[in-house]
């Protein structure tokens, strides 16, 4: 183990107390100047330690950086440590997967990240990414599946993001057809998927999917245009709940992920919805129409009926609900 991370391990054993740079240094067998130097790296990225004279260094109780060390552990066995990029700020995590994909990179290979300067949404929006208070993660994947089946990844992304979301935090999240996480009645997360095709196989080349989840409100609160939908996971922060929650999706991710193709998941994506039974908007260039949401099928398209009495099963699109 590196000493950065030493220190911080010693620091999180013994969060909210000094322990003195003397202890330090002889509890991991280093010089003093050692652990001065590995805490002043830890502050630079984000580490809220406290140092006093006579007294040393304290981890703040609540301090929730996401740590590398922490998420490779939790995904020891399940991706390869070469396979996971941890950065603190990076335009889209989306972009890096999609340059590791064009470079040959193995499936699962996963990105996360704590910031993003320029995170994409659905229909060219731009993803509110700001510091310190949410995760980015993105999954390389190379699917042997039909275009046709594609929305499957998306689906799959959000049962899991789900899962991972109350195995942490203990929170009850929904899924907002297609894509749209919901907790307490706002949305927490969005999911976007880019694909490259074949031409001539018609088949996906690769996916990457990517995921964006707001774990705690941004001071100031959200901007304006999100404001009155947007909201966080949790109110309070929590001692490594980004690290927890991103390494539990990625898991949980590609376990759904292995047998993707038989589409086991659907009865809980069904499950999870919030909006089968209610009236709802179907949003498309022509403008919006009133519908009922019946059903979500096995290929996880919804089942919806029009107002003149006309049924359709929409596979992609976007819909309006007032929950």
């Amino acid at each position: 183990m590196a000493t950065k991370d030493a220190v911080l391990e010693l620091l999180k054993r013994n969060r909210g107390e000094y322990v003195s740079g003397a202890a330090a240094a002889e509890t991991l067998a280093i010089t003093r100047t050692a652990v001065w130097k590995a805490v002043k790296a830890l502050q630079d990225e984000g580490y809220e330690i406290s140092a006093a004279t006579n007294k040393g260094y304290m981890l703040a109780p609540d301090s929730d950086v996401i740590s590398p060390a922490l998420i490779r552990e939790l995904l020891d066995g399940v991706v390869r440590p070469e396979q996971i990029e941890v950065d603190r700020c990076v335009t889209s995590t989306l972009d890096i997967a999609r340059k590791l994909a064009e470079q040959g990179a193995p499936e699962g290979t996963v990105i996360i990240a704590s910031e993003q300067t320029a995170g994409r949404g659905r229909r060219g929006r731009s993803f509110y990414s700001p510091p310190g208070t949410g995760v980015y993660i993105s999954v390389l994947l190379r699917p042997v599946l039909p275009a046709e089946r594609a929305v499957l990844v998306t689906t799959a992304t959000a049962v899991a993001a789900c899962e991972a979301i109350e195995s942490v935090t203990g929170e009850t999240a929904g899924i907002k057809w297609v894509n749209d996480i919901f907790v307490r009645g706002r949305k927490v997360s969005g999911i976007l998927t880019e694909a490259s095709y074949s031409m001539e196989s018609g088949s996906l080349d690769y996916a990457a999917l990517g995921i964006g989840l707001n774990v705690y409100p941004p001071e100031g609160g959200f901007p304006p245009e999100i404001a009155d939908t947007a909201g966080s996971i949790l109110g309070n922060r929590q001692p490594d709940a980004r690290s927890r929650i991103a390494a539990e999706f990625v898991k949980r991710f590609l376990e759904i992920y292995a047998d993707l193709d038989r589409a086991g998941f659907v009865d809980e994506y069904r499950r999870r919805s919030i909006v089968l039974g209610k009236r709802i908007s179907v949003i498309s260039a022509s403008g919006s129409r009133r519908a009922e949401a019946l059903d979500i099928d096995g290929e996880c398209r919804l089942i919806v009926r029009y107002e003149n009495g006309e049924t359709a099963a929409l596979s992609s699109g976007e819909i309006s609900i007032r929950l």
